[in-house]
């Protein structure tokens, strides 16, 4: 898959500089999960975690919560960007299309959307606002204190657990993934 076309298509319908921002965690966290779990499938899961919110500027997700996911497979198919696969998984990362989580990429994604968030609304909280003062303790410690970030899924990100991976080494890997793109993530 080629990643500049994603880039082109990414900037055709994400509007929004969080959620382009956000698009990029996502991806850095897919890579790292797939060279682990299925490193020959290591560019579907990268493109897959870019793709996921194409459509987060279109749907209104408080009207119509199904809608997201399934939108962006449709812009995808329009721009002849895609597998089925990766069709799948993005549908499967929100719960509200209705669609089973039933692979691997499926469970990686659905787990690194809210963690990327949550990194980041930790990084936010640190006087300098840089990844690199953020730790892996941090995050753990945030997981407890359900009104910091309220919104986050923490039931999504403890999933990963399904694919054998502990809470403290996916904290780890996503927050890895995130520092090495801190520039593009403004962090």
């Amino acid at each position: 898959m080629d990643r500049q076309k994603a880039l082109e298509i990414i900037n055709k319908y994400l509007v929004s500089e969080h959620l382009i921002k956000h698009s990029y965690a996502v991806e850095s966290v897919m890579r790292e999960l797939a060279k682990k779990y299925e490193p020959d499938k290591e560019e579907l899961w990268a493109m897959t975690g870019l793709m996921h919110d194409l459509d987060a500027d279109i749907v209104d997700y408080r009207e119509h919560p199904e809608l997201h996911g399934k939108k962006t497979v449709e812009l995808l198919k329009e721009e002849g960007f895609g597998t089925e696969e990766m069709y799948h998984s993005i549908c499967a990362h929100n719960e509200e299309t209705g669609v089973a989580i039933e692979n691997k990429m499926d469970r990686a994604i659905y787990a690194a959307d809210p963690i990327t968030g949550f990194i980041t609304a930790i990084t936010l909280v640190y006087p300098d606002k840089k990844i690199a003062s953020v730790k892996v303790k941090s995050i753990t410690k945030r997981m407890d204190e359900l009104r910091f970030a309220a919104g986050a899924n923490r039931d999504a990100m403890r999933s990963i657990e399904q694919l054998g991976m502990n809470f403290n080494e996916f904290a780890e890997l996503s927050l890895k993934a995130m520092l090495g793109i801190a520039d593009d993530l403004g962090l």
